[in-house]
């Protein structure tokens, strides 16, 4: 006779509720800890957690590629992410170090250039020292996108790592009021930008619907999973920023800057004439002035390539028509000497044929130019600074 199953022996248990029973749980965890992630919002203090300057060198210039797999760099838009990487998080400041910014927009960061030939790796190069024998280091805080806003954002953050001097470089096309917001790194750090137009009174709408407003959903774990991704992504193309020293693809050839100057005259919807003081971004700059403090400041218009050809007595360039141009020029000369600014125009120090992609972006052989006649005005001021 068969022996029956003892009463007390397990019985074997359906499969489907269990598995149920586990998935429901799983999401109701996921649920929770992404809900978690929102309230913490601890997306700041990841960006500060860097393998640069530890495990790998500091980048010579602020993050930004648009492909990783060629330039070995990406794009990121969180500022702690952004200084954690850069050479200037090196917290061992040396004694015998006089810091110097430089800000500006793509031709400062050294588009379609090496890290070893931008403006602050040719002026590192020339081993300048300051009266005390300290030596002038140069940090490149330059950033693609044309917006002074966008550069008083990263003076306002980079003043925990306190600067001797900084190089302000400008042009006409980063400073009309309505482009101010054009650029992502505006848009996307409303909370800073909105602190700074409250802080200086500056002529920016806060509310302008430009600036990105993360929802509740977009703070949660899933809503960041790719600026966690990229924060990721970051740290790993260390590896390879250290092994071969790339963080731009610099193209074997480009289409040159265009020659082919229309006979249109306006200027960002001005016609001759009809631009003011208040069109322009002025007061940003004062801003970065007062935010400096006692640091020495220098305003640098920036080299524009002056095109020669059909239609060139009306446009300098692609960028400018000559009367926006000139009258900007006349702008800046009156404003710098209003306030007492130190203001060093260099607008045409560069011949046409060192310019390479567009009307401000120039060629190693334009950066030495920029570089022999910046020192000597920029050398006084370091005499002076005590």
């Amino acid at each position: 006779m068969a022996k029956q199953p003892s009463s007390d022996a397990p019985q074997d248990q359906p499969v489907g509720p269990f598995l149920r029973n586990v998935i429901l749980k799983a999401i109701l965890l996921l649920a929770i800890f992404s809900l978690g992630f929102a309230w913490a919002d601890p997306i700041q203090s990841l960006g500060r957690i860097s393998l640069y300057n530890r495990l790998f060198p500091g980048r010579l210039r602020l993050p930004f590629g648009e492909d990783f797999e060629k330039s070995y760099n990406i794009s990121i838009l969180q500022l702690e992410a952004m200084f954690a990487s850069h050479e200037i998080n090196d917290l061992n400041k040396s004694s015998n170090e006089f810091r110097v910014f430089l800000l500006g927009d793509s031709s400062v960061w050294g588009f379609l250039l090496s890290p070893d030939d931008t403006l602050s790796a040719a002026l590192n190069d020339r081993g300048l020292k300051a009266p005390n024998g300290q030596t002038l280091r140069f940090y490149n805080l330059g950033y693609p996108t044309m917006s002074v806003m966008k550069d008083l954002i990263l003076l306002d953050f980079a003043q925990r790592y306190p600067p001797d001097l900084i190089l302000w470089f400008v042009t006409l096309e980063s400073l009309p009021v309505q482009k101010q917001l054009e650029s992502p790194l505006v848009q996307y750090n409303p909370e800073t930008s909105r602190s700074l137009i409250a802080r200086f009174g500056l002529g920016i709408d806060p509310r302008d619907e430009r600036f990105i407003l993360p929802s509740f959903w977009d703070q949660t774990l899933i809503g960041q999973r790719r600026d966690l991704a990229d924060l990721i992504r970051l740290q790993l193309l260390g590896a390879m920023w250290a092994g071969t020293h790339i963080d731009h693809d610099v193209p074997s050839s480009y289409e040159p800057a265009p020659i082919e100057l229309t006979k249109e005259t306006s200027f960002q919807g001005y016609q001759p004439g009809q631009l003011s003081f208040e069109d322009l971004a002025f007061d940003v700059l004062e801003a970065g002035v007062h935010l400096a403090e006692d640091t020495p400041l220098i305003f640098i218009n920036q080299p524009i390539l002056i095109a020669a050809g059909p239609n060139s007595d009306i446009h300098y360039n692609a960028y400018y028509p000559r009367w926006a141009y000139d009258t900007y020029r006349e702008m800046m000369d009156r404003r710098a000497s209003e306030q007492g600014w130190t203001y060093l125009d260099l607008w045409d120090v560069v011949p046409a044929e060192w310019f390479t992609d567009n009307a401000i972006h120039y060629s190693p052989q334009g950066v030495g130019q920029v570089v022999d006649r910046l020192s000597d005005s920029m050398m006084r001021i370091v005499n002076q600074t005590p």
